[in-house]
């Protein structure tokens, strides 16, 4: 299964930038490029423990449905995402935040596994696993820039 690891350095308080990673609204504003909207579950504001969210958006032009849940939440240090519902064969995606001085560090880990067998790992070694690393490095920098305007 490929691992993501993405850390980036906010110049803005622990609880601000966890909230701007678990707000729906921000995320589909920094991923508007694949016109990702919510549209089941939990479709604005602030995502916590338990809740879900239906994402409808087009990657590789093609419309894609994705349900993610949240299954670990400790408000501000770190939640985790979990699909159950999508096109990869699973994802676990945990968003770390831990305070440096001033800053804030925040850490995607982002652990997919791809279906199809032999076909999905080559899918990830080919393109997959850089794309989604494209997609996460996005979204990090939308939500630094947003922390350190506020």
């Amino acid at each position: 299964m490929p691992l993501i690891e993405i850390k980036t350095t906010i110049e803005a308080d622990l609880k601000t930038c966890f909230d701007l990673a678990r707000n729906i609204d921000v995320h589909q504003e920094s991923l508007s490029k694949s016109q990702e909207k919510a549209i089941a579950g939990k479709i604005s504001g602030l995502i916590g423990l338990g809740e879900w969210v239906s994402w409808e958006a087009k990657h590789f032009g093609f419309v894609q449905h994705l349900t993610s849940r949240i299954t670990e939440f400790d408000s501000p240090n770190y939640f985790v995402d979990e699909m159950v519902y999508g096109a990869f064969k699973s994802f676990k995606h945990k968003h770390s935040f831990k305070k440096d001085g001033d800053k804030t560090i925040m850490v995607d880990a982002f652990d997919f596994e791809s279906p199809y067998g032999v076909i999905g790992k080559f899918a990830n070694w080919l393109f997959l696993k850089r794309y989604m690393t494209n997609l996460l490095t996005t979204r990090n920098i939308y939500i630094k820039e947003r922390a350190e305007s506020l």
